[in-house]
């Protein structure tokens, strides 16, 4: 799988998290909400990679999925965008590419 970020994701890490080259960002899975898997939903916060089973590099920056919440995705790409009508992040679940 692979995580695929527009260039108004990248701009709001920068400008709602302070997101800065050098650092790392996760996406993790939390309980709650919906999402690609029912009573689940997606987070995102800085962290440092421990054992990271997806990772994408963009700007300098580390984006990353850690092995324990590899399950959540099931085989599919994930998409981040920003919803413009709410100012925030947008998940999408794209069938896993080659």
């Amino acid at each position: 799988m692979k995580i695929h970020l527009s260039k108004d994701a990248m701009d709001w890490f920068r400008e709602e998290m302070e997101v800065e080259p050098g650092e790392a960002v996760r996406f993790f899975v939390r309980y709650g909400g919906s999402g690609l898997q029912p009573g689940f939903s997606l987070g995102v916060t800085k962290d440092r990679p421990y054992e990271a089973t997806v990772r994408h590099e963009q700007d300098d920056v580390l984006y990353f999925i850690e092995e324990a919440d590899h399950w959540y995705f099931d085989e599919h790409d994930l998409h981040v965008t920003v919803d413009d009508t709410l100012d925030e992040l947008s998940y999408s679940y794209g069938q896993k590419e080659a």
